[in-house]
């Protein structure tokens, strides 16, 4: 699995688990998917994202998106 693939499935779990606590818990936990929603539509514009450059120091393989 390269570094897009796990950017994108933590995006997805992150969204899903704060849709989710926002639902059943409280309604602030909605913040955390529009932060993640944020961050991904800088990243598509700016090529900047912080898991993806944790992800290459760790030494996962880089896909076309995060090289």
């Amino acid at each position: 699995m390269n570094i897009d693939r796990i950017v994108l499935a933590f995006a997805g779990l992150m969204v899903l688990t704060g849709v989710s606590l926002g639902i059943w818990v409280n309604q602030y936990w909605f913040i955390l998917p529009a932060f993640v929603g944020l961050n991904m539509a800088q990243a598509a514009f700016t090529g900047f994202c912080p898991l993806a450059i944790i992800l290459k120091k760790l030494g996962k393989k880089p896909g076309p998106a995060f090289k």
